[in-house]
């Protein structure tokens, strides 16, 4: 039997979704982690952008865990969701699954918090939705 992390997500649409290349990867064939985490920060940006309605800034990786190694050739989904809304900040959740072709599984998750700015980059007050 499977576990749980071992199906993509159902009913929802990931907000980023990208082939892990050769490039990608370390002398052994897994995809670096940094790689990951880069697309981790992508995937959350295009959320939290879109609900401070405007420029944000990384400010924080409050937890990352790699569950599991991506290697070339897998599918990349991240599927990012809000978590808090704050005076200027926004964390946002992120979960990373790895399709194969005889697999999709969850690789990685993150906590990643976000500040909205303004044009000289100091924190602005997030509007309401």
């Amino acid at each position: 039997m499977k576990e749980q992390n071992d199906q993509c997500p159902q009913g929802k649409s990931p907000t980023t979704r990208m082939m892990a290349m050769p490039a990608d990867a370390n002398a052994t064939g897994d995809i670096f982690g940094g790689w990951i985490l880069s697309q981790i920060d992508v995937a959350g940006a295009i959320v939290g952008f879109k609900r401070a309605k405007g420029r944000i800034v990384t400010v924080a990786l409050n937890s990352v865990k790699f569950h599991r190694p991506v290697f070339v050739g897998d599918v990349v989904s991240c599927f990012a969701e809000i978590e808090h809304v704050g005076n200027s900040s926004i964390t946002i959740k992120v979960e990373v699954f790895a399709e194969r072709p005889d697999e999709c599984a969850k690789v990685t998750e993150a906590c990643i918090v976000y500040v909205a700015v303004d044009d000289n980059r100091k924190p602005r007050h997030i509007p309401a939705e």
